[in-house]
Formats: C-alpha cells, sequence, structure tokens
C-alpha cells in the first residue's frame, strides 16, 4: 500500500531525530564537538565522495541547481511582505524562510525515499540552498561581513575540490575512497540525531511566529517551485527531488546566524523548531506527490 511507502520511508527520518530528543531530554549532552565534526570532516567527506564519482556528471544538475536557487531566492520575496504585515523584522523572518534544512533532512529523505540514485541530486540542492546562506545570507545579516571567509570553509573547499574531480575526470584511488565513503555515511544519521537535540530548546512564548513561520516557509517554497517548474528542463526524479525541497523546514543554521548576530534569536529559535515540527504534516504531503 502506498500509506505504508510512505510511512516507512518517514519513519526512520523523525524515529532519529525522536532519539535524539528523547536522549538530549534525559542526559543533556553538549553536541557542539560532534556538530562540529560533522561539518568540518563527516558532512565534506559526504560531498566530496558523491562530487568525484565516476557516475556525477555536473552538467546533468544544471538546470536541478538553477531551480533550487530561483525557489530559495522567490521564497524570501514572497516572505517578505508577511514580514511587514506581521510587523517583523525582515532580517528575523525572512531568512528561515529561503534558507531550508536540506542538510539534516533533505539528504536522508531523499535517500529513503528514492535510493542511493537520489543522492548526487540531494547534495547538489544542499549545496546551492548551503552555498546561498553562507553567501547571500552572512551578507544580509552584515552588509560589511568579509564573505572570503567563506571560501576556507571545509564544506566549500570539498566542493570545490569535487568539482575539480567531477570535471577532470580524476579518479580517487579505492582505499582512499572508501575511507572518505565510510566518513560521509556517518554525516547523515549524526544531523538527524543533532537535530532531535535542538528541539529540545523550542521557546513556545514565540508560538506564533513560530506558527506562521511554519506555515509560510513551505507555502511560499511550492509556490515558486509551481512558477518556475515550467521552465526547468528535469528528469522525473530531479523533479520530485525539488518538490521535497521546496516544502523543507527551515534550516537548524538560521538559530545559530541569528545568536551570532544578535538578531532575536529567541523568535528564529521558534521559526524554525515549530517549522520542523511542522514538517511532519508538510513533508509527508509533497512525498505524497513526489512519489506519484
Amino acid at each position: 500500500m502506498f500509506i505504508v511507502r510512505l510511512f516507512s520511508i518517514v519513519f526512520p527520518i523523525f524515529a532519529i531525530v525522536a532519539v535524539g530528543y528523547l536522549y538530549s531530554r534525559w542526559r543533556q549532552p553538549d553536541m557542539t564537538s560532534a556538530n562540529q565534526v560533522n561539518m568540518t570532516i563527516l558532512l565534506p567527506a559526504l560531498i566530496f565522495h558523491v562530487l568525484s564519482g565516476k557516475d556525477f556528471q555536473l552538467a546533468e544538475y544544471g538546470w536541478l541547481a538553477l531551480g533550487a536557487a530561483a525557489i530559495v531566492l522567490g521564497s524570501g520575496l514572497l516572505a517578505l511582505p508577511v514580514a511587514k504585515a506581521s510587523g517583523l523584522s525582515f532580517k528575523t523572518f525572512v531568512p528561515p524562510m529561503m534558507f531550508t534544512n536540506s542538510g539534516n533532512i533533505g539528504l536522508p529523505l531523499a535517500v529513503f525515499a528514492f535510493g542511493e540514485q537520489a543522492l548526487p541530486a540531494a547534495v547538489v540542492l544542499f549545496l546551492v540552498e548551503n552555498g546561498l546562506h553562507f553567501t547571500l545570507g552572512t551578507y544580509l545579516m552584515d552588509h560589511r561581513a568579509p564573505l572570503h571567509k567563506v571560501l576556507v570553509q571545509p564544506m566549500v573547499a570539498a566542493t570545490l575540490v569535487g568539482m575539480a574531480f567531477s570535471l577532470f575526470r580524476w579518479g580517487v584511488p579505492t582505499p582512499l575512497r572508501e575511507t572518505v565513503n565510510l566518513l560521509g555515511q556517518a554525516s547523515i544519521p549524526l544531523l538527524l540525531f543533532s537535530l532531535g537535540t535542538r528541539l529540545t530548546s523550542v521557546d513556545f512564548r514565540e508560538w506564533r511566529i513560530g506558527l506562521l513561520g511554519a506555515v509560510t516557509c513551505p507555502v511560499t517554497g511550492v509556490l515558486m517551485l509551481l512558477i518556475v517548474q515550467p521552465f526547468l528542463r528535469l528528469t522525473p526524479l530531479q523533479s520530485s527531488l525539488l518538490l521535497v525541497f521546496s516544502a523543507l523546514p527551515p534550516a537548524v543554521l538560521n538559530y545559530l546566524v541569528a545568536e551570532q548576530y544578535r538578531q532575536e534569536p529567541g523568535k528564529v529559535a521558534s521559526i524554525v523548531m515549530l517549522g520542523n515540527l511542522a514538517g511532519l504534516v508538510s513533508l509527508p504531503l509533497a512525498l505524497a506527490f513526489a512519489l506519484h
């Protein structure tokens, strides 16, 4: 049955998030070091492994990358009048509507729903969203921020090196490739577990703002998809992945950036956390359409 298949896809993802949440409530672990390892070693290893693979052809994902960029940027434009009508600061409300959880949820969801063959396209979507977040997102928070620092980020370096291997058809020695592959495989469950630990910090005093963001984020994403999809040349798999991408909830990184720049982190935390909880509804709906 289709419902059983849908449940089997969504359940492992939210189950690992729930394990992270329950463990955090029990032990209150400090995930700082684990998250740092994931962001500096494990996730870059996954990115490099996918991009440097023999089957990865960069030219095949140009339209997909363009569609992802249009959804990210267009979602911000559509969310702007919502922020103004609600009396919310642009810097508080709009970035979480643009930059979604393409890493913590997007990567594992693609693999569980469409198999390992979907991972390269899912990584492309993640790279577009994450690249815009590190560049445009930083600029939105602080126009004077030195964007050259982006190039020294491990994920950016892994992307550039992986793309070079792809373009020049360089081969990675098998022992090294298997080592990088094993490291990369550890990143996805850790992303989900970490997201669960973050959910323990939900501040329900700002629930109205969080609820507004939880509704606005997938709605603006899907609206932008409907606008741009007729102009994109996508494979059926890429179309399905882009639909799921458009319905993803806000990224946890939005809260970390808001905290760094002191941009009402409490409100942003509510938007992010309630948005991810609302993903229990929006993501199965998106998957239902994508799988059909």
